[in-house]
């Protein structure tokens, strides 16, 4: 079973950048289309951004398009997300799966945008 671990979230000022890393163990996730979600206190998680297997083909959720990147490393069993611009509607625990959740969903990563 493979397990994730989110990390790099942390307390940034309006406008600024943090770079998350999903790393997977137990498996390998080369093979699968992988995700960023995030969940605001008092709300339902919601989709940020997907990547296929390849890496070739990317989404994003409307408010973090031009502003989030993401992208992966499959040899090194890890997805990122280089979040710029960012703003304090962009707190939230972040965390990383597959698009339908195959993956038990771990800890998440907290992100604090102050303004």
């Amino acid at each position: 079973q493979v397990q994730l671990v989110e990390s790099g979230g942390g307390l940034v000022q309006a406008g600024g950048s943090l770079r998350l890393s999903c790393a997977a163990s137990g498996g390998t996730f080369s093979s699968y289309p992988m995700g960023w979600f995030r969940q605001a206190r008092g709300k339902e998680r919601e989709f940020v951004a997907s990547i296929s297997w390849s890496g070739g083909s990317t989404a994003y959720e409307d408010a973090v398009k031009g502003r989030f990147t993401i992208s992966r490393d499959n040899p090194k069993n890890t997805v990122n997300l280089q979040m710029n611009s960012l703003k304090p509607e962009d707190t939230a625990v972040y965390y990383c799966n597959t698009p339908k959740g195959a993956f038990g969903w771990g800890q998440g990563t907290q992100v604090t945008v102050s303004s």
